[in-house]
């Protein structure tokens, strides 16, 4: 059957993809250690599920408003209130299932054919494939391990042309955990003041924090608002991946064209998942996530210290999210056991890690950074040091 060409601009998300392969080997009873799934390990809150049991409960099973319930968006706004300072109207804010699908919907509506997106590599893998379904194109500003990837200021005005349309910011960032600093985020201001582009700050990992505040574009400048979406979601923070809650606030007609689009495919998110996720944002849950920060950041530092210890990898010390993305260059130029040449590409280095040594990763190019790997730490300690046994064994068997 011949399908649509915009298809082939993009390719299967490799992080579900090797997701999926890790499970599909686990099944079989290999042991297999799993980096690769972006999602915390840890059940959802009770509190959360019960509003969601209640709901159920109730009948609250039938359609809801395509851009959500109307309290869940105003615990939106509130949430925003409280970061930031700033008084958002429930017609700024649309509920769609995930932040994924909030990004989406947003770059559906804001692009046209040649309309060009500033992304900072490494990048979260879909932002580049969505901008392109949307008929966009991804501008990719590279950031340097040495600078702990943030983008440099003269980078981010020479990516500006008459064709940009957004800048997209994703601190703390996946797949790196960089936080971007009050200097970034000024930069980015700067190349953007008085243009008609928008900053699509994605701040999904904003509550797990190992380093300072969380801060954007808006903290810094509440002015800057007209120019802004700031995408957002339960998933990471409350680990509610499988629920599907996320939302976009953001100009007004910016909102009314993702809702319009939102009419005509998935029309509202689930109804009850809305309600688990108005829990999630108004019920006093800080101490369960602050229990889940402080263990992630327990993984961090135990990783972050052991990786750094392998001979042939250098390991940036994220400031935020759940993953770690060392380099690995120095390794892909060995040969494996048996080889003629050397592995060359971080592709094959993840391919012979999970086939030989049953661990699990995702290589760089996938974000846009040949020559690193993605190791989520959202996994226990008894299995990141399996894991990292193995990765040590596999840097130590290439000559």
């Amino acid at each position: 059957m011949k399908l649509a060409k915009r298809l082939d601009a993009v390719k299967p998300s490799p992080t579900l993809a090797i997701t999926a392969k890790a499970k599909e080997l686990k099944a079989k009873g290999v042991d297999v250690v799993g980096f690769g799934a972006g999602e915390p390990d840890f059940d959802t809150p009770k509190a959360i599920k019960e509003a969601a049991k209640t709901a159920l409960d109730q009948g609250f099973t039938k359609y809801t408003p395509t851009n959500g319930i109307p309290e869940l968006r105003e615990a939106v706004c509130a949430r925003i209130a409280q970061q930031h300072g700033l008084s958002y109207k429930a017609n700024e804010v649309l509920i769609s299932c995930g932040g994924k699908h909030a990004l989406y919907n947003l770059f559906q509506a804001l692009l046209n054919p040649g309309d060009e997106v500033v992304i900072f590599a490494p990048y979260w893998v879909s932002y580049a494939d969505m901008v392109r379904l949307a008929e966009g194109v991804p501008v990719i500003v590279q950031t340097r391990l040495e600078d702990g990837f943030q983008p440099r200021a003269a980078d981010i005005k020479k990516a500006i042309t008459p064709r940009t349309r957004a800048v997209i910011v994703n601190s703390p960032s996946n797949p790196t955990g960089a936080v971007f600093g009050r200097e970034t985020l000024q930069s980015v201001i700067h190349a953007v003041r008085g243009k008609d582009i928008l900053i699509v700050t994605d701040d999904i990992y904003e509550r797990l924090l190992y380093k300072g505040t969380f801060e954007n574009v808006l903290t810094l400048e509440p002015s800057l608002r007209p120019q802004v979406a700031i995408v957002n979601g339960v998933s990471k923070t409350y680990s509610m991946t499988g629920w599907r809650i996320g939302w976009t606030a953001g100009p007004a007609d910016l909102i009314a064209g993702m809702q319009k689009l939102q009419d005509n495919s998935t029309s509202n998110p689930t109804s009850f998942a809305q309600k688990g996720a108005l829990a999630a944002l108004t019920l006093p849950l800080d101490e369960e996530v602050e229990r889940m920060r402080k263990i992630f950041d327990d993984r961090r530092r135990h990783i972050v210290k052991r990786l750094n210890a392998i001979e042939g990898i250098k390991t940036y010390d994220p400031g935020g999210a759940f993953y770690v993305f060392p380099y690995i260059g120095e390794l892909l130029k060995r040969k494996a056991p048996g080889d003629a040449e050397p592995i060359g590409t971080d592709e094959r280095f993840i391919a012979r890690l999970l086939d030989v040594h049953k661990v699990a990763a995702v290589p760089g190019s996938a974000f846009g950074a040949p020559g690193y790997m993605r190791l989520s730490f959202a996994v226990s300690l008894e299995q990141i040091d399996k894991g990292l046994d193995r990765i040590g064994e596999m840097a130590k068997s290439l000559v």
